[in-house]
């Protein structure tokens, strides 16, 4: 028999409104090895992470880990256990040091005082252990996103994890610092660790893991050995039916100018860099970077959640500055927020509110005063069906759906309009291959259909599928622009983006066409 370190064998979890998360669900990890867990949005696998992890208890089913059952009751119980999870959005003090994230909680010292050079010398030692380059002394709020990872990754080592939980943790990261990350992975494997990688990214499953676990509809449909299955055999069990892995899209006819980004600051700091470019009616524009260089200011301001202070924003035309976010939206803007559950939707409001809430003031939805119900019902019904958003009923809260549901309510109301500028940021972000095919041919289909799209995502694979040109920042502001993204490979771009490459304010210049909206 193989050397398991973990075993959960016929797991239930019933919510208290009747939902089945996971209905026998069983998953079997060997020690040593990198194993991945993949799925659908809302096929049960946060849901089984949260149950390892002691954030949910199980109707039926039980728990081995290092050969003993055990009843995790919370996540401090988990660590103790030597469980440990890095989740996806990093749960770092960032005003505090790397040394004193690492220790929090468990903090050296006596009577109450906190020894600060035997809290750096153990962080010293474990950073030194694990071969990890990151400055113990630095502040968290300094580091750039893959050296954040690494703190996440040395706090569960530094609390004795023997298995870590990888929460989708190259979403946010480039390709060098991707390959940064597996070569930490293997070095954790040789010090006997084990990983159970939740993941999207079937390449990287590929490149990373031995085994996988994949869930659907709550259950588990397949455990393979990963080099005796193909990215598209991955693909078809987790979906069920076969998937489009390359987007097909014809080429692009760019035709007048729709949004026109002049001198517009990146940050608010002084004598922050600034953007310009343009994009046309019939084109995608995707925007690259490292996360933190720009990319949620620039969305923000032109979807008006920031004020256009210094620069100008024009969209067919028409300057934003001063205008509301309804008057922005009005000049034929939608806006798919990377933050869905602060920008994207209403949480408590239910499925069919948020997908009318930037509508239903107007006309067509009402009649003598009262909304037309049956209107509202029945489109709402063609929406949940074309956009395939999972759930029990219409008036179901949006905050009951998996992330992934949510994110194809928030799409299916920002596409559903027929928009003339689609600000897409991250809009696949945490969601399975099915959505995402879905949602990156439906882009490609309402630019060929005449609307302008800025797509900013921090997936390289999908800014070069889906954009027609790219724009590339870093902490110089832009960077680089390519007219043509099919022509850019992932490793040149990611040179761009750390900036180790730079092109000169002459080819940047190529973003801002002369045609005039």
């Amino acid at each position: 028999m193989e050397d398991y370190i973990l075993s959960m064998e016929h797991i239930t979890k019933v919510y208290p409104n009747g939902f089945v998360a996971n209905r026998d669900v069983s998953l079997s990890v060997r020690k040593g090895e990198v194993h991945a867990l993949s799925g659908e949005n809302g096929a049960g696998k946060s849901t089984l992470m949260k149950v390892l992890f002691g954030e949910e208890q199980p109707e039926e089913g039980k728990i081995f880990f290092e050969g003993k059952e055990i009843h995790p009751e919370d996540s401090i119980s988990a660590i103790k256990m030597g469980i440990g999870m890095v989740h996806q959005h990093f749960m770092l003090v960032e005003s505090l040091t790397v040394a004193e994230n690492i220790v929090l909680g468990m903090e050296p010292g006596r009577f109450g005082y906190f020894n600060k050079r035997e809290a750096f010398r153990r962080a010293g030692e474990i950073i030194e252990k694990y071969k990890f380059t990151v400055d113990p002394r630095e502040r968290v709020g300094n580091l750039p996103v893959g050296d954040k990872q690494k703190v996440e990754i040395l706090k569960a080592l530094f609390r004795g994890a023997k298995l870590l939980i990888l929460d989708e943790p190259t979403a946010v990261l480039t390709p060098q610092e991707t390959e940064e990350l597996f070569v930490q992975i293997r070095r954790l494997q040789e010090q006997g660790h084990t990983l159970i990688f939740i993941s999207h990214k079937l390449r990287e499953i590929k490149q990373i893991c031995e085994h996988i676990t994949v869930l659907r509809g709550g259950r588990t449909v397949g455990e393979a050995k990963v080099a005796d299955v193909t990215e598209q055999e991955i693909s078809r069990m987790m979906v069920g039916r076969d998937v489009m892995l390359e987007i097909e899209k014809p080429p692009a006819k760019p035709a007048a100018t729709v949004l026109q980004v002049r001198s517009l600051p990146l940050s608010d700091r002084p004598n922050a860099p600034t953007a310009s470019f343009d994009i046309r009616a019939g084109e995608i524009l995707g925007v690259a970077g490292v996360e933190g260089n720009g990319q949620s200011e620039l969305a923000m301001c032109i979807a008006g959640l920031l004020p256009v202070g210094r620069g100008q924003v024009r969209i067919n035309g028409k300057d934003i500055k001063g205008l509301s976010v309804r008057k922005i939206r009005e000049l034929g803007l939608s806006h798919i927020s990377e933050d869905r559950m602060s920008y994207g939707c209403a949480a408590d409001a239910n499925i069919e509110e948020n997908l009318f809430s930037t509508t239903i003031y107007q006309k067509k939805y009402s009649r003598f005063g009262l909304l037309r119900k049956k209107l509202l019902d029945r489109r709402t019904d063609e929406l949940i069906k074309e956009y395939k958003i999972k759930c029990s009923e219409k008036k179901e809260p949006v905050r009951m759906l998996s992330g992934g549901n949510i994110q194809k309510v928030v799409v299916a109301r920002e596409f559903s309009g027929e928009p003339a500028l689609i600000l897409a940021n991250q809009p696949t972000r945490g969601i399975d291959v099915g959505a995402t095919e879905f949602i990156r041919n439906r882009l490609v289909d309402l630019r060929s259909n005449g609307a302008a799209v800025l797509l900013i995502s921090a997936d390289l694979n999908e800014v070069l599928e889906v954009s027609d040109s790219l724009l590339v920042l870093n902490s110089g502001g832009v960077g680089a622009y390519f007219p043509d993204a099919s022509a850019v490979s992932e490793e040149l771009l990611g040179e761009y983006m750390l900036g180790l490459r730079q092109m000169t304010a002459g080819e940047i210049g190529g973003a801002v066409h002369e045609t005039k909206a």
